[in-house]
């Protein structure tokens, strides 16, 4: 049970955090709250980690896993399309989006986020054995150091690529959600000189796609024959190409923090 010197003790904690000159104001606004896997955990002020976490070390683990997540998506999808010309899948092929009459893709885009959390948990449950049997028997070698995980090189290993792709499942949908009713809101005012909150919320959407890409493409690697995998990236390759259309400027939003360091 909480006593009075808890509470005061957290409330000194959180001032102290505060005056931290190093902080980046409002970085936590579009963010996609994984501060277990954010290079600016010390710098954020509503960062859910204690002191006893070692932030900083947790900061350069979180740089070097993303960067390996990214530079994999390369040479990934040139596995993937291989692949796909096998399957008879065509990557580079967009349907005709139904559009409503101002040529939004507002219905179906929500939709297909929403289906692409439900094929993910289809999938997952599918080869729940497989996964694990894969995670069981993974030795990691000398190398990169991963959160909650020994140093390690090479391809991520399969628990982290199921991290990666749990945490981002629903969290598109939500941003893709949330960045569909800003947009909304905002047609009432004249917003043209400022950042809107859609073009923010729907950019973190877009990174969750692409870092959702990057880690299905190197499990295409572990699952060379599933033509599952090749679906639900094709469907993951759909939404981000609707999503830019309905948010042209997404991608040029700043984000706090995040955008004025070369880190994505």
């Amino acid at each position: 049970m909480d006593t009075e010197s808890d509470r005061e003790s957290r409330k000194r904690a959180l001032l102290e955090k505060a005056r931290n000159p190093e902080n980046i104001p409002g970085i936590y606004n579009y963010c996609d709250r994984w501060c277990e896997r954010c290079p600016f955990t010390s710098r954020c002020l509503n960062c859910e980690l204690d002191e006893g976490a070692h932030l900083n070390e947790l900061e350069a683990d979180s740089e070097a896993f993303w960067n390996t997540i990214m530079e994999s998506l390369e040479t990934a999808f040139e596995l993937i399309r291989d692949m796909a010309e096998e399957a008879g899948i065509d990557l580079d092929h967009i349907e005709p989006v139904e559009s409503e009459d101002d040529g939004t893709v507002v219905p179906i885009l929500g939709s297909m986020s929403r289906h692409y959390a439900d094929r993910v948990t289809a999938w997952m449950q599918e080869n729940e054995s497989l996964l694990l049997d894969k995670a069981r028997h993974q030795e990691p070698a000398p190398g990169l150091r991963l959160v909650h995980s020994q140093p390690v090189e090479g391809p991520v290993p399969v628990k982290e690529i199921v991290e990666v792709i749990s945490w981002y499942q629903y969290q598109i949908h939500v941003k893709i959600k949330r960045a569909l009713s800003s947009k909304h809101n905002e047609r009432k005012w004249s917003l043209d000189d400022f950042p809107k909150d859609s073009d923010g919320s729907a950019k973190v959407a877009l990174i969750g796609i692409d870092r959702s890409m990057g880690a299905w493409g190197t499990m295409a690697g572990y699952f060379p024959k599933d033509k599952g995998v090749l679906k639900i990236i094709d469907s993951l390759t759909r939404l981000r190409d609707m999503t830019e259309k309905e948010f042209p400027h997404a991608r040029a939003f700043k984000r706090p923090g995040f955008d004025d360091a070369p880190v994505a």
